[in-house]
């Protein structure tokens, strides 16, 4: 059994650019698909925030609506709840990358929020980039990626293909007009290279030892891949 970090958001809520906010969080099945696969795979898995909170799920995707009708929205609740490894995260500035296997970011609003300006998750980022260790990351967890800065000032990731939440997904969701900044824009001006998939179709690229997942659709296939690299 090998130990896979899950770096989660820990904000509630995104800063608009008229100072209003949106309420968010990490996204369910973002989450419960990797989690259900790696538990299934005999694997552990430990949760990591930003100051060790509680992540807070975004209560949107679990509506039916997200989830394809009651039936799934009642199975990913019920996946979450089994989750409890989600109510007693470790603090993200204590994380120790040698303890693990692989490391796994999920996506959501939130990462746009906190972790793509925390300071402590760019350099794990960075350090799991180095080291060869298997690195997801999907649909707006790429948002962490910015915050992998070299002491050039150059991203760590500069160069690398990724899949990415894209600019036309944000504005069929509604908040391309109202969000500070737009994910594929940013990571495309940080020199990420970010190949679009169609938008809500499950879409995976690798390159080297990082996984990256477009949308919640992308977020099973992805853990598949990891998976394979374990």
């Amino acid at each position: 059994m090998s130990k896979i970090l899950f770096v989660v958001t820990g904000a509630d809520r995104l800063t608009l650019a008229d100072g209003t906010t949106h309420p968010t969080g990490f996204w369910a099945e973002e989450a419960v698909a990797p989690y259900e696969a790696f538990r299934a795979a005999g694997h552990e898995v430990v949760v990591a925030t930003p100051g060790g909170v509680v992540p807070p799920v975004d209560q949107g995707s679990l509506t039916p609506e997200m989830n394809g009708g009651r039936e799934n929205a009642d199975r990913i609740a019920k996946a979450l709840r089994s989750f409890t490894e989600l109510q007693r995260p470790v603090r993200l500035e204590d994380v120790r990358l040698d303890e693990y296997a692989a490391v796994f970011y999920p996506g959501g609003h939130g990462p746009m929020e906190d972790l793509a300006v925390n300071p402590d998750s760019g350099r794990l980022l960075t350090e799991a980039l180095e080291s060869g260790k298997p690195l997801a990351v999907v649909c707006h967890g790429p948002a962490a990626l910015l915050a992998a800065v070299r002491a050039d000032g150059a991203n760590a990731f500069a160069g690398y293909e990724v899949a990415a939440f894209t600019n036309a997904e944000e504005a069929q969701g509604g908040l391309a007009d109202k969000v500070k900044w737009l994910l594929q824009d940013r990571l495309t001006e940080a020199g990420v290279r970010v190949r679009a998939g169609e938008p809500w179709a499950p879409h995976v690229v690798t390159d080297r030892n990082l996984v990256t997942g477009q949308n919640p659709a992308s977020s099973a296939p992805l853990a598949e891949e990891l998976l394979k690299r374990l």
